[in-house]
């Protein structure tokens, strides 16, 4: 009988093992007894623990699963993207690339006189820094999501699938994954079929959002740039293209121009920006 191993079974192993990782990650947010929602800080207390968990034994399934030709040329370091070279710029690049697909929404945003206000009081960030919710959306999450389903699951899934066909796969788990808000809204009493149509739509964004993330892992071999990329995007939110009608004519028409103008220019700038040579990568690309 075949061991479950990379060498034996690498169709098994890269396919089930990412399973059992995304089980683990939700799994862990719910070991603890609760009678609170989500965003009690006694539920993100506990769940940040979890996340703590995870992450620190997340690259025990690199070690043991990950793909034999990763293992054998690099250290786990330069597998996971924990490195220097290149850091900058994979920060910078791929964050700019984002800013430039979110055109729109950042020039509404920037519009507004309160989003001003609020940048430059120092209350404000206080609040931020004091607030659990706060570091839940934009520290913790990005990192423990990013470095789980990304930085951890592609190189199990290079086992046996390429490159292309891990940044396509790898995001279906992290969109199955966040299928557990479904049971906490109906917990807070909302109808099972406005619960699955919301999880739905939750499911296909973040699934999308995966699959640029995956794509800016494997182009640039870096985990801060899907972790910067990861909490600007959880920053902005996702896009309220409604807000743009309540408008006046000649600013709507002027607004819906810059949504427009963003996606094509991240259309054109997607692959020469992802493609260029300063991340220094080369544990995903030949």
């Amino acid at each position: 009988m075949s061991s479950f191993t990379q060498a034996e079974n690498p169709f098994l192993v890269s396919t089930v093992t990412p399973i059992g990782l995304a089980a683990f990650y939700v799994g862990s947010l719910y070991v603890w007894p609760t009678k609170h929602d989500r965003d009690h800080p006694e539920t993100i207390k506990r769940r940040f623990l979890s996340a703590a968990f995870v992450t620190i034994f997340s690259p025990f399934f690199v070690l043991y699963f990950g793909a034999p030709h990763l293992l054998n040329k690099y250290s786990l370091a330069q597998i996971l993207g924990l490195k220097l070279e290149g850091l900058l710029p994979a920060i910078l690049c791929p964050l700019g690339l984002t800013i430039v697909l979110f055109l729109g929404p950042t020039v509404v945003m920037l519009c507004d006189a309160r989003f001003l206000t609020y940048c430059r009081s120092a209350v404000v960030w206080k609040h931020n820094l004091q607030d659990w919710i706060w570091w839940r959306n934009q520290i913790v999450a990005p990192f423990s999501e990013e470095f789980t389903f990304r930085a951890c699951m592609v190189p199990i899934l290079l086992g046996h699938y390429s490159v292309n066909q891990a940044v396509l796969i790898s995001p279906l788990f992290f969109g199955i994954a966040h299928l557990h808000h479904m049971i906490e809204r109906i917990r807070k009493g909302q109808s099972v079929l406005g619960s699955f149509l919301v999880s739905l739509f939750q499911f296909a964004y973040t699934t999308i959002f995966g699959m640029y993330s995956a794509l800016i892992f494997a182009r640039t071999g870096h985990f801060a740039a899907i972790f910067v990329v990861h909490s600007y995007c959880n920053f902005m939110g996702f896009p309220d293209v409604t807000e743009v009608l309540g408008f006046e004519t000649r600013k709507r028409v002027l607004i819906s121009g810059v949504y427009v103008l963003g996606l094509i220019l991240f259309s054109y700038l997607l692959n020469p920006v992802l493609d260029l040579q300063v991340y220094q990568n080369n544990v995903y690309l030949p």
